[in-house]
């Protein structure tokens, strides 16, 4: 039977939950007010009951737009957000980890969000330059206080987790898993599990590439941030469209979209995972949470792992700049 609810923090919410990012931050435009005040509304009255958002995220104003829309709703969602990225408008991100700016961040985001608590908040990344029970127990401090409910992080490796849990009890763990992304494989998704946290998976759809929409990187906005990804550059792109025919075919086969495979295929991996898609069309909103109806048989999965994985899947996840931002192992060429 289908799983519609994981627990996150001891509170059911839906194993289809919604990435709020793309309103904001990476993928080109921010979306207008009123498109952003129908979306998010929308979401909730499909059954999305838990929202992911971060302070970084179009430097405050995901969070503006979740404070401003939907706070009046507030009773109906499990809210998460994150800290230690820097937010000057205009730079790059800055990791920050130290414990006065993560309650500075804090702070802001409660008003941004017009709400006294946050249900779970993440340690966005890691910052090399402070040790990380530091930052976490900048958190624990935060949630002593009821200003937040549960602690997470994001991006980090199994050595790492279990750093951070000796200090405070964590409640999820935030990375991006997908087909074309295993990473999580290696051994933070059992890391996860050992210490009863749940794994929050971004970027379940391949950053789009496994909705079958995206043929041509050249139609990409100006500033999104696949442009700076090895596996949508010239070199690998053709490469990995080769896949998509095969996935297809299998997801016809399971009478479903590919967008809905590949979040059926992330949520069979685990009873402890969550998927956040993002997006921020109506149509692929509802599409999403269609997930959640799908049972795939043991074949099928089968069937998919053999056609998209790390040994066919063209490029690494993420430039060298960026991969340096985060501690999730990653395979080895023989692996």
């Amino acid at each position: 039977m289908p799983n519609h609810t994981r627990l996150l923090a001891k509170r059911p919410v839906s194993a289809v939950s919604l990435g709020c990012m793309s309103i904001s931050h990476g993928y080109g435009e921010k979306s207008s007010s009123k498109h952003s005040e129908i979306f998010l509304n929308k979401a909730l009255d499909l059954g999305y009951t838990m929202l992911d958002t971060a302070a970084v995220y179009g430097h405050g104003h995901n969070e503006s737009m979740i404070g401003e829309f939907i706070s009046q709703r507030r009773s109906e969602f499990f809210l998460a957000s994150k800290c230690g990225f820097g937010q000057k408008p205009d730079s790059e991100p800055n990791i920050n980890g130290r414990p006065e700016y993560i309650r500075a961040t804090c702070e802001a985001s409660l008003q941004r969000l017009q709400t006294d608590h946050i249900d779970l908040y993440y340690l966005h990344r890691r910052d090399f330059n402070v040790p990380i029970e530091d930052s976490i127990g900048a958190l624990a401090d935060l949630q002593c206080e009821g200003k937040i409910g549960a602690v997470g992080v994001s991006e980090i490796c199994a050595a790492d987790l279990h750093r951070a849990h000796a200090e405070h009890p964590i409640s999820a763990i935030q990375s991006e898993y997908s087909l074309w992304t295993r990473n999580a494989e290696i051994e933070v998704l059992k890391a996860s599990q050992e210490i009863g946290a749940a794994y929050v998976a971004f970027s379940p759809l391949a950053r789009g590439f496994l909705t079958n929409k995206l043929h041509d990187t050249s139609e990409l906005a100006e500033h999104d941030l696949r442009y700076s990804m090895p596996r949508f550059n010239t070199d690998n792109y053709p490469a990995n469209l080769s896949l998509l025919p095969a996935y297809v075919r299998l997801a016809q086969r399971q009478g479903c979209t590919p967008a809905q495979l590949a979040l059926a295929w992330v949520l069979a991996q685990g009873d402890n995972i969550i998927a956040i898609p993002g997006t921020k069309d109506l149509a692929h909103l509802e599409e999403n949470i269609g997930a959640n109806e799908l049972v795939l048989d043991a074949e099928i999965i089968s069937k998919l792992n053999d056609l998209i994985n790390q040994h066919t899947v063209h490029g690494a996840r993420y430039s060298d700049k960026s991969q340096g931002t985060v501690t999730t192992e990653q395979f080895s060429p023989t692996d």
